[in-house]
């Protein structure tokens, strides 16, 4: 059990104080105190390992199934005896651009606080150092935990956009640099770009409803002085979807400009195609009618005419190849 308990600590009027080593202990103490909370953080616990967390701090079942099973949306339910929010943290590779995602699951009910994390994506550690800095801000409870937690999470989403936003750029630029590459190989770029596109809105959009919520009144376990957190929490949230629609419209845009781009280069291509090939059927043609071996032909026994035939084929393509040129064919 001790594997999974990334840490568990209780905190009095803000500050960080000893527990006992049982943690149902500790949260007798908590919540034997108005000014007191516990804060227990797991990872990626089994069925068997968070049984025991289960029975103390009496989770709903249907939240406990939640937390043990990952690839849930962004959600906030509201149990008789706790509150359980659902977020998806964002990682981005600049270097590689892979899009990871991984799923952190806050109860908050009565003196405690606690987070289920699965996946690479950890905001943790910096939000509990940070908020422990921040005595003030504990203050408020449990709940100054779940904005903390959520505040890490919606920030990092603007970052990981605005890296969108640069690698969009880029592709931008290479779709219409003049050294185009391979029409599927660049499709292919636009397509797995929208793809990861849709795995970050998968993350963000959904947590719009869960923040307003939790800027109003009537959510238990949410102290009102923590709805102005949470409406800057919602702030920041409403710019990441707003840049997550212009990724989406850009992508389109670029694939529509890319295709049409593509079709007016086969275009120009057919167009060549078609002007080389009226410059050599003229030759082929002249050369197929004498080459019908009839004893009566034009110039047959004309000393100049085997030259006077190549140079009228000659005349007749340069006219023709001066014709297509101005009129942008070659």
């Amino acid at each position: 059990m001790r594997e999974v308990i990334v840490d568990c600590a209780l905190y009095r009027n803000g500050q960080r104080a000893d527990r006992p080593e049982d943690f149902s202990e500790a949260l007798a103490q908590a919540r034997s105190a108005s000014d007191a909370f516990l804060w227990i953080g797991l990872y990626e616990p089994t069925e068997a390992e968070f049984d025991r967390v289960t029975r103390a701090f009496g989770l709903h079942p249907l939240a406990v199934e939640d937390s043990l099973h990952a690839h849930q949306r962004p959600k906030l339910e509201v149990y008789e005896d706790s509150l359980f929010l659902v977020l998806k943290p964002v990682g981005y590779d600049e270097a590689s651009g892979e899009l990871s995602t991984g799923e952190l699951m806050v109860f908050v009910g009565d003196s405690f606080v606690l987070t289920v994390r699965h996946g690479e994506a950890n905001p943790l550690g910096s939000v509990r150092s940070r908020l422990e800095a921040e005595p003030e801000v504990l203050r408020h409870g449990p709940t100054a935990v779940m904005y903390a937690v959520s505040d890490t999470v919606v920030d990092h989403y603007l970052e990981v956009a605005a890296a969108l936003l640069t690698d969009l750029d880029e592709l931008e630029a290479s779709v219409f640099a003049r050294e185009s590459r391979e029409a599927a190989d660049m499709v292919s770029r636009i397509y797995e770009f929208k793809r990861r596109a849709l795995e970050f809105r998968r993350a963000t959009v959904p947590l719009t409803d869960p923040v307003t919520r939790l800027t109003g009144s009537g959510v238990p376990f949410v102290h009102k002085d923590s709805r102005l957190f949470f409406r800057d929490v919602a702030d920041h949230l409403s710019r990441v979807n707003e840049q997550v629609e212009s990724i989406d419209r850009l992508l389109s845009d670029i694939l529509s400009a890319y295709l049409a781009q593509m079709g007016v280069r086969q275009n120009d291509d057919m167009r060549k195609i078609s002007a080389w090939a009226a410059m050599f059927a003229v030759p082929t043609a002249i050369a197929g009618v004498y080459g019908m071996n009839f004893d009566h032909m034009p110039e047959l026994h004309w000393i100049w005419g085997y030259p006077a035939t190549i140079l009228l084929m000659v005349t007749v393509c340069v006219v023709l190849f001066r014709v297509f040129k101005r009129r942008d064919w070659l």
